[in-house]
């Protein structure tokens, strides 16, 4: 029995062994150089999250309107601009809304406040062709609840990338 004990240890010690001097040979014993490139960090250019990163994926509007909020200018001003960094990227504007209201209202209010963003973006000089405005009034909530801060949170335009 103690000499199994033993060969199996033995074994798992070479082991060990072979994998951390195969870990360590830089090739320096052939003369030969070995050189490694890191895998790129980072999301992906272009990317949903890229936008999220670098820009954010939302911005938020105040109860019942549908114009760019002052405060929230900044993000769809840098929004603007990833996407001319990023010519490729093809952008879905989804519109939504808080719990109150009408389906229907809500259907139109998501629209307004998508379209607003397409024409902002557009009047910097984004492509329309490469965006799309859809609308889900208030099917579709980011927090749910009966809150001021669950409604704050529902009234946004969401960006993602096509």
């Amino acid at each position: 029995m103690s000499l199994k004990l033993l060969t199996i240890v033995a074994a798992a010690a070479l082991a060990l062994t072979a994998c951390e001097s195969s870990q360590q040979n830089t090739g320096a014993t052939t003369g030969t150089t070995q050189t490694t490139t890191a895998a790129p960090s980072g999301p992906v250019a272009g990317s949903q999250e890229a936008l999220t990163q670098q820009v954010g994926d939302r911005i938020f509007f105040d109860f019942d309107k549908s114009d760019i909020r002052a405060d929230q200018r900044g993000t769809v001003d840098k929004l603007a601009a990833w996407l001319k960094q990023n010519p490729s990227v093809q952008l879905t504007i989804e519109g939504n809304c808080d719990e109150r209201g009408t389906r229907e209202y809500n259907l139109a209010l998501g629209e307004r406040r998508a379209n607003a963003v397409q024409e902002y973006l557009v009047a910097r000089g984004v492509n329309a062709s490469r965006l799309k405005t859809i609308s889900y009034g208030k099917e579709r909530p980011a927090v749910l609840g009966s809150t001021e801060y669950a409604w704050a949170q529902n009234r946004r335009d969401q960006f993602v990338v096509r």
